[in-house]
């Protein structure tokens, strides 16, 4: 079970450790012309934390040592923090007036089911799976 621990974990920290590169080091975020110079910096604050986190959480599951399994929680804490405030700021959009897409960001899409007028969000079914992802990794570890 340790092994799926790590694997379903070493995914999870990927997604926010190499996905935040991929997804928001480009135009439409990081170098988006409209936002301002200042959004722009937080972004690239965030992508670069979110690394060196990404980066912190592989080192904890996949280096020998002592501890192995209270440093698989750790990396597990690590996910929680990361997609639960992601989950977090979704909910107190009303408070800061945030939205979850610009317009010359990455748009909903027409999920492959339900209604035609249905659209998802990326950001937010991305990090549902991944989260789902993390929780299996906890159950995982739970039953090791």
């Amino acid at each position: 079970m340790l092994t799926i621990a790590r694997t379903l974990l070493t995914l999870t920290a990927l997604g926010y450790g190499l996905g935040t590169i991929k997804a928001d080091f480009n135009r439409t975020h990081a170098t988006n012309p409209a936002w301002t110079g200042h959004a722009r910096f937080h972004v690239v604050w965030q992508i670069l934390s979110y690394s060196g986190i990404g980066l912190i959480a592989l080192y904890l599951i996949w280096a020998d040592g002592p501890l192995a399994v209270e440093r698989l929680y750790l990396a597990a804490a690590l996910g929680i923090a990361i997609y639960g405030a992601f989950f977090a700021t979704v909910f107190a959009r009303p408070i800061y007036k945030g939205t979850l897409y610009d317009q010359n960001g990455y748009l909903p899409f027409k999920p492959p089911f339900g209604p035609a007028h249905w659209r998802w969000d990326v950001n937010v079914t991305v990090f549902s799976g991944m989260s789902a992802i993390l929780l299996l990794a906890i159950l995982a570890l739970l039953a090791s």
